[in-house]
């Protein structure tokens, strides 16, 4: 029995996420937990495993498109199950239906940015009715407009779930209908009318088709029927290339063009057509901010725009304890353990939060509260292949140097694959941006909101210094750059705390000290 894989809930208040690689192709046969896909959502990587042994029949969406939550992701035929051998994961079965069809309910799918309800406006079929794949099923009404829901399936209307007039709410189901199964269906005596539905045609006919639908009605998607008023084109009368006659946007300028040679359409609109024509054929790409990227502009932009920034910069000497770390690095290496510079500044930073906890707080809207927290949540931007995550160290206070360098390669490991657990997305107190990883000195981090302060690491260069007896030696020498919140931290507050902070990194031993 092949049956239709729903796109569950993968995160709170993600009702979208994007298709970012198949991992198998139609035609595979699958086992039960094996890794469909990978998905996108706009908090990390998600893989959707298959929840039965069989073979996928059905990939409903390409690579790069964005898939709805609660909408059909695949469609596969599940082993060792028909329609006589009902399951509960297959779906609910009439006991005195034959053995050739089920029930499925339609969900109701997003219809519009934003819009999380409809009102049904007419029920174009009844129950009990036979109707064909994409015939249309009813009207509803958004605040936007007008949309026709067509069917997926050939089937029998076993219930509507709503009257004329009801809200109906998405990702709900809408209607329940009959499926036919592996036999033949019955034969169809139903009048095809339009779809309406948002897409793009991936190919077009080799000519357009030249008659208008049979119904009298266009099909076409809301976006080209808007194009269609702007250019006073009636769509009952535009030849369509799609599906069922579908109309799209080439085919109303194709129309036009056609009229204009005619003399049937007015200068107006010929200058509309050209002009799309243009930009159409201009050499620009056009690439939509998703997932991982849209969450950091959003945070960026509620960052700047709600918290008054100030930055301090200072420089460390690091010629202490990068010694002290190559004369370990070879030791915990056997033992399979990467020291990097990253858990020295890591553990130094939770030691100077000790006293200064302000620099672990969080402080409301309003400004009219703070928050302090025990636990050292120190978060590390991490440069990943689906963008800037910052998962966080948990409670850094209690852990050792090498309890930290443990996490560090963890978390690191999962960020540049982009699949980080949310858990280690969450709780960050206290942010470190390692730019200077990349190439850089100094930089004006951005606070990573609700957190009060971020400090961004530049390149470590080796400069000539001035040592006690006044001699010139070569020192490794880091700049360091502390965005702050100003609300709640002052200048001088985050002077002596990068004082402290500094005292540990360039004092090895004072920070040992300090752990003990």
């Amino acid at each position: 029995m092949t049956q239709d894989f729903i796109l569950p809930d993968i995160g709170e208040g993600i009702v979208e996420c994007e298709v970012v690689e198949w991992l198998v192709a139609e035609g595979d046969a699958v086992k039960e937990d094996q890794p469909i896909c990978d998905v996108m959502t706009d908090k990390a990587l998600v893989q959707i495993p298959a929840v039965h042994t069989g073979v996928i029949s059905k990939l409903y969406y390409q690579k790069g498109d964005i898939a709805k939550v609660h909408a059909p992701l695949f469609a596969m035929t599940i082993e060792g199950v028909t329609a006589s051998q009902p399951t509960e994961q297959v779906g609910q079965q009439d006991e005195t239906n034959s053995t050739e069809t089920q029930l499925e309910d339609f969900i109701l799918p997003d219809i519009g940015e934003g819009i999380v309800e409809c009102e049904i406006v007419e029920w174009l079929v009844e129950e009990g009715q036979t109707i064909a794949e994409d015939q249309a099923v009813c009207d509803v009404m958004t605040d936007k407009a007008l949309v026709q829901i067509p069917a997926k399936h050939h089937g029998i209307v076993e219930r509507l779930y709503y009257q004329k007039g009801d809200i109906a709410k998405v990702h709900s189901p809408l209607f329940q209908m009959r499926i036919a199964g592996n036999g033949p269906v019955t034969e169809l005596k139903v009048d095809i009318t339009p779809v309406v539905v948002a897409g793009n045609p991936s190919t077009m006919a080799s000519s357009a088709v030249k008659a208008p639908v049979a119904s009298g009605k266009a099909v076409a998607s809301p976006a080209v029927r808007r194009r269609a008023r702007e250019l006073d084109v009636n769509l009952s009368e535009v030849p369509g290339t799609g599906k069922n006659g579908r109309i799209y946007k080439e085919d109303v300028e194709r129309y036009l063009q056609g009229a204009h040679s005619s003399g049937d359409v007015t200068t107006t609109s010929v200058a509309q057509v050209q002009n799309t024509a243009t930009v159409t054929t201009a050499h620009t790409r056009v690439e939509p901010i998703r997932g991982i990227k849209a969450a950091m502009a959003k945070q960026m932009v509620a960052s700047v725009s709600t918290i008054p920034h100030f930055t301090f910069s200072d420089e460390i000497d690091l010629t202490d304890i990068i010694a002290l770390r190559q004369s370990l690095k070879v030791e915990y290496q056997a033992q399979d353990i990467k020291l990097t510079m990253m858990p020295f500044f890591v553990k130094a930073l939770s030691l100077a939060i000790t006293e200064f906890p302000v620099l672990n707080s969080q402080v409301n809207d309003e400004c009219t509260e703070l928050t302090y927290f025990s636990d050292h949540n120190i978060g590390m931007a991490v440069d990943s292949k689906i963008g800037l995550l910052v998962p966080n160290i948990k409670q850094c206070q209690t852990k050792s140097i090498v309890d930290v360098a443990k996490e560090i390669t963890r978390l690191t490991n999962a960020a540049r694959e982009g699949r980080v657990a949310p858990d280690d997305l969450k709780g960050g107190t206290i942010s470190i941006s390692n730019i200077g990883a990349i190439g850089g000195t100094t930089a004006t981090p951005i606070i990573n909101k609700p957190e009060v302060a971020i400090v961004a690491l530049g390149k470590v260069q080796h400069l000539p210094r001035f040592d006690a007896q006044g001699n010139v030696v070569s020192r490794a020498i880091m700049q360091v750059s502390w965005s702050g919140d100003h609300r709640v931290i002052d200048g001088g507050t985050i002077a002596r705390f990068n004082n402290l902070w500094k005292a540990y990194l360039e004092q090895p031993s004072k920070m040992l000290m300090a752990m003990s």
